[in-house]
């Protein structure tokens, strides 16, 4: 049957423009706020990493209502919800192709039964629900159904039908060139090419010229023989070669020397586009990003071509007697992909104030969500899928543990390895996508592996896997059941794994982005109790059999300031160390921790408590 009747559409929150970006009035949603720690429409904070099954990697589009309830029943019979598993989501191709009298409906083929009555029976077995949109006009795989102008009512559809979590992707997003949008959006998140700005007021008349006498803020803005400077904006992440460490954007600057205050006429001169590197949108902001005000927010008219150069309208602004810093910038990728998962939070709010609704951004670390993804959501995904090559009912999809690119499980790990600053209770989780545990390609020990990294790294535990596969005690359920491991990625202090020794880049490993994998990684992460975890991972395809050690001083030097009993753990006598893969019991009395070969793919993980 199909469920769109069970829905109470009043009390609604509000809906993004699908004809342009929305207007940034409030500050607290643009660029100067990403620092200030200040989560938005009363986000929940205090959440551990969400735990549960996603049907994508297991099943793509052709998962349906009976293969999920099939892993709900299976998250019971194999104990896997004692364990803290508790999410089941269901992930793209479950909607019809179009909505329903404006209202997302099931795919009656699929899910003949409708959402609400999936929902009811998850939740009979003591577990939550979970589903999928996207914050574009349609779905990854095309329906078009995505979250665009009907956030409020798909905020209070999603409450009636009792989901617990959203995952919400940006396929089709309008306002950027995402994976299937019109590459042409790429005008929303560039600013034009500028060639210099002309301030007139109060007897001045100067014009400057943006390579001689502009500054460049951040990374990535070129100064251009020819006398203007391009690519002002914010990088696209969604790739595995841009650290995530840094300024990932830049501005144009200019300091304006005014001989009174009072209003000033600005033009700027500029060639406009709609590629990458070259948009239409412009923001002009007189100040610093610490005490800004802006003045110009819009799209610019569209030149002849990026290398004809005119002059825009005049932009009235107040500039104070003597020196003025004017930015010209477009920081309008991040600051729309924030508006369009805020006004989804915002729905769900007004559909129910209390709700305990988990968002999930997954955006693909294309607008670099550790900044701002906290502000709404719990998750920020860092990166492209770590698969392309998706199950389907009994064929368990494919994985590797390297490539060039984003579908592997190091070029996640290597990137989420270094942003364990932007993590935490107060702020959410970094998302390096979903496990993928028991798909082909992965063997054994880089199945132990990868969930040692996620576990360490305080990543969401979401199962990929078909868990008709799994038998209790197999070795698929030794490694999703390790309790041990789980504890420290559920470990009440929250606090994400640092990287605190690399074996090629030791100078700054907790901030080096490094994607060779010929290396050894040490990472130490500090528990509630006073312990550490203190993993050591052999990323390369080779056994290494050198030795690898770290001093407590060391450890402390990175992590102490963050140790819940440093003092006891510096001064201890000696040190328990507990293999959490063999459970071995050791005793340390040197505060010098070593191990000596490593297999191939392999880690080397220990609880370690003072004595």
């Amino acid at each position: 049957m199909s469920n769109t009747n069970d829905v109470n559409i009043s009390g609604m929150g509000r809906r993004t423009s699908r004809t342009a970006p929305d207007a940034i009035t409030d500050v607290e949603y643009s660029f100067p706020a990403f620092s200030n720690g200040k989560v938005l429409l009363n986000k929940r904070t205090g959440r551990l990493p969400a735990m549960g099954w996603n049907s994508w990697n297991a099943f793509g589009s052709k998962n349906n209502e009976e293969l999920t309830k099939a892993m709900a029943d299976a998250f019971i019979e194999l104990g896997l919800a004692e364990l803290g598993y508790k999410y089941i989501v269901l992930d793209d191709g479950c909607y019809r192709s179009e909505r329903v009298d404006g209202l997302l409906a099931n795919d009656t083929v699929k899910f003949p039964s409708g959402f609400k009555a999936l929902s009811d029976y998850i939740h009979s077995k003591g577990l939550k629900f979970g589903m999928y949109n996207d914050i574009g006009t349609n779905l990854c795989a095309g329906a078009a159904v995505g979250t665009c102008g009907y956030e409020d009512i798909d905020a209070r559809t999603y409450i009636d039908w009792g989901v617990d979590f959203l995952k919400v992707d940006n396929c089709y997003y309008l306002w950027d060139n995402a994976t299937f949008s019109d590459e042409k959006n790429a005008k929303y998140t560039y600013a034009p090419n500028i060639r210099s700005i002309t301030v007139k007021g109060n007897g001045l008349n100067i014009t400057l010229n943006a390579v001689r006498d502009g500054i460049l803020l951040g990374q990535g803005a070129i100064k251009n023989d020819s006398d203007y400077v391009s690519n002002i904006g914010t990088f696209d992440g969604t790739h595995g070669g841009v650290s995530p460490v840094g300024e990932l954007w830049s501005e144009l600057q200019f300091t304006v020397k005014a001989p009174a205050a009072g209003k000033y006429a600005i033009t700027v001169n500029f060639a406009s586009g709609e590629e990458v590197g070259v948009g239409r949108w412009l923001q002009l902001a007189v100040g610093s990003v610490d005490n800004e005000k802006r003045y110009f927010d819009n799209l610019l008219p569209l030149t002849e071509n990026t290398s004809t150069f005119t002059d825009s309208e005049e932009i009235i602004v107040d500039l104070n007697e003597g020196d003025n810093i004017i930015r010209l910038m477009n920081h309008r990728r991040q600051e729309n992909t924030l508006n369009s998962y805020a006004a989804l939070l915002d729905g769900l709010n007004k559909a129910k104030p209390d709700h305990d609704v988990v968002l999930s951004i997954c955006e693909w670390g294309k607008t670099q969500p550790h900044h701002w993804g906290y502000k709404v959501g719990d998750s920020w995904r860092i990166l492209n899928d770590i698969t392309f090559s998706v199950g389907s009912d009994g064929d368990p999809g494919s994985c590797s543990w390297s490539s060039n690119y984003t579908n592997s499980i190091t070029s996640q790990y290597n990137k989420a390895v270094i942003m364990d600053e932007f993590a935490g209770l107060d702020r959410g989780w970094n998302d390096p996508d979903m496990m993928v545990i028991g798909m082909n390609g992965i063997t054994t020990t880089m199945s132990k592996t990868h969930m040692t990294m996620w576990c360490m790294m305080n990543s969401p535990l979401m199962l990929g896997l078909d868990l008709r596969r799994v038998k209790k005690g197999d070795e698929l359920w030794q490694i999703i059941a390790n309790k041990e491991l789980i504890a420290l990625n559920q470990d009440a202090l929250g606090i994400q794994a640092k990287r605190i020794y690399c074996s090629i880049a030791n100078d700054n490993p907790d901030t080096s982005y490094v994607t060779n994998n010929n290396r050894v990684d040490i990472l130490a992460k500090p528990l509630a109790n006073g312990d550490i975890a203190l993993s050591f991972i052999n990323l390369s395809d080779n056994r290494d059999d050198n030795e690898y050690s770290v001093d407590i001083e060391r450890i402390l030097s990175y992590i102490g300031h963050k140790m819940a009993y440093c003092d006891k753990f510096k001064n201890a006598s000696g040190y328990s160390l507990r293999n959490l893969w063999t459970g071995e019991q050791t005793v340390n009395t040197t505060g010098v921790i070593s191990v000596k070969g490593i297999e191939a793919y392999d880690n080397l993980t220990f609880r370690v408590s003072p004595i």
